[in-house]
C-alpha cells in the first residue's frame, strides 16, 4: 500500500555556533558613591544556533566584587554591587563571558570609577593650642593649621575660614596660615578661641571644624602702677623706731614673674636713713626717732619694681608729715636779763618784755609766763601771755636799788627759767643826811717833833642815800679861826696846827653839805683834851667782849662813859678815854680794848687827881654787872698781857704796829688815839670806819720791860 505520507523532517540545531558580543569592548563610567544596585551597562551576544540560551558572567576584573551581571532580555545587565570608593579603585577591566552552555564569548568592560565627593576635610585634631608672645608684630604667624581630604580634585581643594569675626586674627583661605592683624596685650586677653573650618570645593560642598585655641604669652611690657599718684601720710615725732607710717601699693598687669612687684627706695629718697619701705607689703616705717624741729617735712621717693627680665620700675612721691608733740622747753634768749629803770617811774610802767622761744609748735609752742621767786612783795607782775614786767609799785634806789627774779616759761609740762635783775637808776630824789657830830681830841703833849696828826683825822659823817649824787662840804660859822682844815670834796678833816698846845678847847660849828640839789647842816662839836703822863699812868685798860670799834664809838661810846661814871660815882665829863684798839692777840674773838683814866671827884690843887690804876681796876671789876648793865656791853676780866698795864715807863720808846693799816692816816700811827669823830645815837658811823682814827699797839724794846 501505498500511502503515502508526509514526511517532515526536522533538522535538529546542535551547538555549533558560539555565542558572539555585538561589541569587543565596553565603556562606562560611574560616580563612586553610585548606589548599590546601580546599572552600569548591559552587555549583548548572539547566538546562530536556535534555542541558545546564552547566560552572562564577570569571569575577571571584578576587585572586591564591586560589580554584579545578570541575564536581562538576551543580555548581561551589570550592576553595582557594592559601594565603590575612588581612592581604592578608580577604574576596573571587567571580562565578561557570554556562554550559551557550551561555547563562550568574552568582551571588555571599562568601568571609570568617578570622583564623588564623598570625603569631607578632615582636621588632624579637633582642638589645637598655640602660643604667641604678646609683643609679636602685627603679621606674624602664629600657626598654619591644615585638613586633609581624601577626595580628589576639586573635591579635595580646601578653602579655610574663620566661623567668628574676631579682629586680632586673619586665616588665609588656601592655606590655612593664622596670623595677627592687631598688637595683641596679654593684660586685655590671655587667649582666644577661633572656630576654623576647612571646606572642599565638591558638589555639595563638604567641612570640617576644628578648634583653635591661641594663649597669649605674658612679656614684661607693664611697669608697674601705683594705685595713687603720690601718698601723704603723718606720724609724731616722738614715736619709737619702726613705726607704720603709710603703705603704698602698686600693681602690674604682667603675670608670672613680670606682675611680681616689691618695693624699695633704692635709687630714691628715703629721707637721709630716717625711713625704710618693706619691700613685699611697701609699709613705710621710721627707722629711727624724729626732730620735727630739724626736719617737719620729709619727700620721699620709692619704687615699685617687678622681677621680669629686664625689670622695669616705677617711682611715686612720698611726703610725710612729723607731727609736734611738746618735747621742747621754752628757752629764753639768756639766763639772766639786766633790766634797768629809772628810779620813781610811774606805777603800771613796762619795764621790760621778757620772752622765751619754743621750737615746737602750734598748742605745744604756746607759752605761759610767771614770776616764781623774788617778787615778794609784789612789786612787779608779769603778763602770763605777753612776758611783759610791769612795776606794780613806786621804785625807790634807796630803799631797794635791785629786785631779783626768776621768771619761768612754761609750756606744760616743760618749763626753763631765767634770772632777772631790775637795776634801779639813781636819780637825785633825797636830800643829804647830816647829824650833830663831835671830834674828840687827845693831845698827848710830848717833846717828841712831829706827834702832832696833821693828816687825815676822818671825814665829816654825811651821807646821800641817792648814790650818783656827788657831795660838797662847807663850815657855815663856828671855824672862823680854821680850827679844823676841811676838803669841800671829799668831806676829810684836819687838825690845825694851832690846835697844839696845852690847852683843851671846845667849839661848836655849823657844817652844811650839798648834792647840787638838796643841802643839810648840823651841829660839829670839838674837843680838845689835853693827855698827860699824869692820866697816863693812872690809866686802865678794859676788854670789852664782842665789840668792834666801829659799833663802840656809835651808838655805844654813850652809854659807856655813862656807866664807868655810874660805877665811879663821878661826872660823865670826868672819864677821859684816851686809847681804843682791838686786841689782835685772841685769833678770831672779837674783843676791844678801851683805855682811859677818870678824875676824882673835887680834884684841885697839887694832890691826886686821877684814880689811881688800881682803884679804876678793882672798882670796875667788882661792879662789872652794873657797868655791863648800864653800857649794854660786857667786860671781860683784866688781862695781865704786859702791853696792857699802865703805866709803862717805856711808853714812848716803845714800836707802834699799826693794827688796821687801811684805816690809819699819815702821822697818826705814833701815839695814842689822838682824835675820833664821834655822832651820838646813830649806828652809821659803823658803815663809815674812815670816821674814827684807830689806836696803835705797842711793843717792848728788847732788853726792856714794862714799869
Amino acid at each position: 500500500m501505498a500511502s503515502s505520507a508526509s514526511v517532515s523532517v526536522t533538522v535538529l540545531d546542535v551547538n555549533d555556533n558560539s555565542p558572539e558580543f555585538t561589541q569587543r569592548e565596553y565603556g562606562a563610567r560611574l560616580n563612586e558613591d553610585a548606589a548599590v544596585g546601580t546599572s552600569v551597562l548591559t552587555v549583548s551576544a548572539v547566538d546562530r544556533d536556535a534555542n541558545s540560551v546564552i547566560t552572562y558572567q564577570i569571569s575577571s576584573g571584578n576587585t572586591r566584587n564591586r560589580f554584579s551581571i545578570t541575564s536581562q532580555s538576551g543580555g548581561g545587565l551589570i550592576s553595582l554591587a557594592l559601594p565603590l570608593d575612588y581612592k581604592l579603585e578608580r577604574q576596573y577591566l571587567l571580562t565578561i563571558a557570554a556562554s550559551d552552555g557550551t561555547r563562550q564569548d568574552t568582551a571588555q568592560v571599562v568601568v571609570n570609577v568617578t570622583d564623588a565627593n564623598t570625603h569631607r576635610p578632615v582636621f588632624q585634631s579637633s582642638h589645637y593650642t598655640v602660643n604667641v608672645n604678646e609683643d609679636r608684630p602685627v603679621g606674624t604667624t602664629v600657626v598654619v593649621i591644615s585638613a586633609t581630604d581624601e577626595d580628589t580634585g576639586e573635591n579635595a581643594r580646601i578653602t579655610y575660614l574663620m566661623e567668628d569675626s574676631i579682629p586680632q586674627f586673619r586665616i588665609a583661605a588656601e592655606t590655612g596660615a593664622v596670623t595677627t592683624q592687631m598688637e595683641l596685650d596679654y593684660e586685655d586677653q590671655v587667649s582666644y578661641t577661633l572656630a576654623i573650618t576647612a571646606r572642599d570645593n565638591g558638589i555639595p560642598q563638604k567641612s570640617d571644624t576644628t578648634y583653635l585655641e591661641i594663649l597669649v604669652s605674658d612679656v614684661n611690657d607693664n611697669a608697674p602702677q601705683f594705685l595713687r599718684d603720690s601718698y601723704q601720710g603723718s606720724v609724731y615725732e616722738d614715736v619709737p623706731a619702726f613705726t607704720s607710717v603709710l603703705q603704698v601699693s602698686a600693681t602690674d598687669r604682667d603675670s608670672g614673674l613680670n606682675g611680681r612687684v616689691f618695693y624699695t627706695f633704692q635709687g630714691g629718697d628715703d629721707g637721709d636713713g630716717d625711713f625704710i619701705i618693706e619691700s613685699t607689703s611697701g609699709i613705710v616705717r621710721t627707722l629711727r626717732r624724729l626732730d620735727r624741729e630739724n626736719v617737719p617735712l620729709y619727700s620721699l621717693r620709692a619704687f615699685a619694681v617687678d622681677k621680669g627680665v629686664p625689670a622695669k620700675r616705677t617711682p611715686v612721691e612720698i611726703q610725710v608729715t612729723v607731727l609736734d608733740v611738746n618735747d621742747n622747753p621754752p628757752v629764753f634768749e639768756r639766763d639772766e636779763f639786766d633790766i634797768f629803770v629809772e628810779e620813781n617811774s610811774p606805777i603800771g610802767l613796762v619795764v621790760a618784755r621778757i620772752t622765751a622761744t619754743d621750737p615746737d609748735e602750734g598748742t605745744n609752742a604756746q607759752i605761759m609766763y610767771q614770776i616764781v621767786e623774788g617778787n615778794i612783795p609784789e612789786v612787779f607782775q608779769l603778763d602770763i601771755f605777753s612776758g611783759e614786767l610791769t612795776a606794780l609799785a613806786d621804785l625807790d634806789y634807796e630803799t631797794k636799788a635791785e629786785y631779783v627774779m626768776v621768771v619761768q616759761a612754761t609750756s606744760a609740762p616743760l618749763v626753763s627759767r631765767a634770772t632777772v635783775h631790775v637795776r634801779l637808776r639813781d636819780a637825785n630824789d633825797n636830800s643829804p643826811q647830816l647829824k650833830n657830830f663831835e671830834i674828840l681830841f687827845n693831845n698827848y703833849i710830848t717833846n717828841r717833833s712831829g706827834s702832832f696828826p696833821g693828816g687825815v683825822i676822818g671825814r665829816i659823817p654825811a651821807h646821800d642815800p641817792d648814790v650818783s649824787d656827788s657831795l660838797t662840804y662847807a663850815f657855815e660859822q663856828g671855824n672862823e679861826l680854821n680850827l679844823l682844815l676841811l676838803d669841800p670834796r671829799s668831806g676829810d678833816l684836819r687838825l690845825s696846827p694851832a690846835l697844839d698846845n696845852n690847852r683843851p678847847l671846845e667849839a661848836v660849828m655849823r657844817v652844811s653839805v650839798s648834792d647840787g640839789v638838796h643841802s643839810a647842816t648840823a651841829q660839829c662839836t670839838l674837843r680838845v683834851t689835853v693827855i698827860t703822863d699824869e692820866m697816863l699812868s693812872n690809866s686802865i685798860t678794859l676788854r670789852l667782849a664782842d665789840m668792834s670799834q666801829e659799833r663802840f664809838l656809835s651808838p655805844l661810846l654813850s652809854r659807856f662813859l655813862e656807866g664807868v661814871a655810874a660805877v665811879l660815882a663821878t661826872p660823865r665829863h670826868r672819864v677821859v678815854l684816851f686809847n681804843i684798839q682791838t686786841d689782835t692777840d685772841v685769833g678770831t674773838a672779837r674783843i676791844l680794848n678801851v683805855s682811859l683814866s677818870v678824875l676824882l671827884p673835887g680834884a684841885a690843887g697839887h694832890g691826886p687827881r686821877f684814880f689811881s690804876s688800881e682803884e679804876l681796876q678793882e672798882r670796875l671789876y667788882l661792879n662789872r654787872s652794873l657797868l655791863a648793865a648800864i653800857s649794854a656791853q660786857r667786860v671781860l676780866p683784866f688781862d695781865d698781857n704786859i702791853c696792857l698795864r699802865e703805866p709803862c715807863e717805856n711808853y714812848m720808846r716803845c714800836h707802834c704796829l699799826a693794827l688796821h693799816p687801811e684805816h690809819c692816816y699819815p702821822g697818826t700811827a705814833s701815839s695814842a688815839l689822838h682824835a675820833m669823830l664821834y655822832v651820838p645815837g646813830t649806828a652809821s658811823l659803823a658803815l663809815h670806819p674812815m670816821l674814827y682814827i684807830p689806836g696803835a699797839a705797842w711793843y717792848c724794846i728788847p732788853g726792856t720791860r714794862p714799869g
